[in-house]
């Protein structure tokens, strides 16, 4: 499932994941790695994602004596929550139609 804002994706499978990868790993570029992505790509969703929301889904610190990181804000746990809800209700009320759907495919 994707959801546009204007003619942005805002919200879809592979920006779920990253939000769940950055909730995991604490950074974009190690979250990106695990996810086999590059940094650039990585930064581009998420401002993507931030740019179409009310309130920002993650929130970064630069590097510096800390090394900076990056967390999720109430709004990008929700987002990752509601995302897959609807994929779970979307899954058990299509059930046949997927059924259906994969005998077709190789």
């Amino acid at each position: 499932m994707r959801v546009t804002v204007a003619d942005v994706v805002a919200v879809g499978p592979g920006k779920v994941d990253l939000l769940e990868a950055i909730r995991e790993h604490g950074s974009i570029s190690a979250a990106a790695r695990s996810l086999d992505m590059s940094y650039r790509r990585a930064w581009l969703l998420l401002q993507e994602i931030n740019q179409s929301m009310r309130r920002p889904a993650v929130l970064s610190e630069h590097g510096g004596e800390h090394r900076g990181g990056s967390t999720l804000t109430p709004e990008g746990e929700d987002v990752i929550r509601l995302y897959r809800a609807i994929e779970a209700q979307a899954s058990a009320a299509c059930s046949a139609e997927i059924k259906a759907l994969l005998k077709l495919l190789a």
